[in-house]
């Protein structure tokens, strides 16, 4: 068949007059998440890259195409700076984000939350800890998914407290999280009869050398070193406390340490040390299971719980979008929030758990102490179980103001 010029002409024309409106109205609506972190900076390793990993997965084992939507997740480095995650989020908000994810450090995670609650958004917040986003800052709009101050203070102070330990100094991360964490343990250690001898608080995040703080901490006789930082902060404190010779003259109690820290820190350094996690790899068949499947992916490491809580909330979230339709879940944050904490949640990071009427997941605490280099099997066989502590009790009291409806 030979085709004119004519013939070209009158079929470019015949296709012109197609229903181009109707093609774009076929397309799969798009649900879009923005995964802010710390991708330069103290918290990297313990969020950054693998929490953007553990995101991705979710949305890949959730396949949203065949619930009728795309996702399309994009990443940012928040630079640990409330006013860097503030432009960033609402630039986000503005062009068509509809969720904003992980957010380490509660200075920017408080700053974010803020931004969501006046743009009618979602955070939804997976590593910053202090219990004002659950509490005097609460939000209809945010979600804490597995940690937070109030659990390391019960379960990481508290046991040392029932174990005889009242005697304590404490080096603090001098923002947010750092001030809560040592005023929540600093409270519990006083009302068991203790004695606090005294508090460094420290420039965040413009501090690497620790030596004049612990050279204090020593010198005040106190028997309990309560280090109330995390990341790459609590790996340099315990090392440079160990360079000292302090960890022979006081117990070391760090209230935030993630399992990439301890792997950091080294075992030789490390045991004996208390974790307090809502998440271990190791813990059961299904926990196990999540960790392979997040090592066999793209960038993926060993999960810690600020990695698999952004698995865990993004897999919920996904799974209300589903349950409203994607174009309702857009539509309102507020109503999409209060969905996600009518639902059962259920995956093989955390097992089965629930959401509080102020946003905070309802899942237990595991105490592990780190093992002897002899008793581990492999390079990340880290913990030793030593108490699980149920959620009714690592929650902190649900406040009036906080109580938003769900549907």
């Amino acid at each position: 068949m030979t085709i004119t010029r004519r013939g070209l002409m009158g079929t470019a024309a015949a296709l012109s007059t197609l229903p181009i409106a109707r093609a774009r109205a076929q397309a799969k609506p798009k649900i879009r998440i923005g995964v802010l972190t710390d991708l330069s900076g103290t918290y990297r390793d313990n969020t950054g890259p693998n929490s953007v990993a553990c995101t991705r997965l979710a949305v890949q084992e959730f396949n949203p195409s065949a619930h009728g939507f795309d996702v399309e997740v994009i990443e940012a480095d928040h630079q640990n700076k409330p006013d860097v995650a503030s432009s960033i989020t609402r630039q986000w908000f503005d062009s068509g984000i509809d969720v904003v994810s992980d957010v380490p450090t509660s200075s920017v995670a408080l700053a974010v939350a803020q931004v969501a609650k006046e743009k009618n958004k979602i955070m939804l917040n997976c590593s910053a800890t202090t219990t004002a986003l659950t509490d005097s800052q609460c939000s209809p709009n945010s979600i804490v998914w597995s940690f937070d101050t109030y659990m390391m203070a019960v379960s990481q102070g508290g046991t040392v407290v029932k174990q005889g330990g009242k005697d304590w100094f404490f080096i603090t991360a001098n923002y947010a999280f750092g001030q809560i964490l040592e005023e929540q343990t600093s409270k519990l250690v006083k009302d068991a009869g203790g004695v606090v001898r005294g508090a460094l608080r420290y420039p965040f995040p413009d501090t690497t050398d620790f030596s004049s703080y612990l050279q204090q901490a020593q010198a005040s006789g106190a028997k309990i070193l309560g280090l109330a930082n995390a990341g790459g902060d609590t790996v340099n404190s315990i090392k440079q406390a160990h360079e000292f010779g302090l960890d022979k003259t006081m117990k070391i109690v760090p209230l935030l340490i993630f399992i990439t820290d301890v792997h950091s820190i080294g075992q030789d350094i490390a045991q004996g040390l208390y974790c307090t996690n809502s998440f271990y790899w190791d813990r059961t068949d299904q926990t196990r299971a999540f960790a392979k499947r997040v090592l066999a992916f793209p960038g993926g490491k060993v999960p810690n719980m600020a990695h698999a809580s952004s698995y865990s909330s993004t897999l919920h979230y996904l799974k209300t979008v589903a349950a409203m339709g994607p174009a309702e879940a857009q539509k309102d944050g507020r109503a999409t929030v209060a969905r996600m904490k009518s639902m059962p949640t259920e995956d093989d990071a955390f097992g089965k758990g629930s959401i509080r009427a102020d946003g905070r997941g309802v899942f237990p605490g595991y105490l592990w102490e780190v093992k002897k280099p002899s008793e581990s099997k492999s390079e990340w066989d880290l913990y030793k179980p030593i108490a699980t502590t149920p959620a009714s009790e690592v929650l902190h009291p649900l406040a009036d103001s906080c109580k938003f409806p769900t549907t």
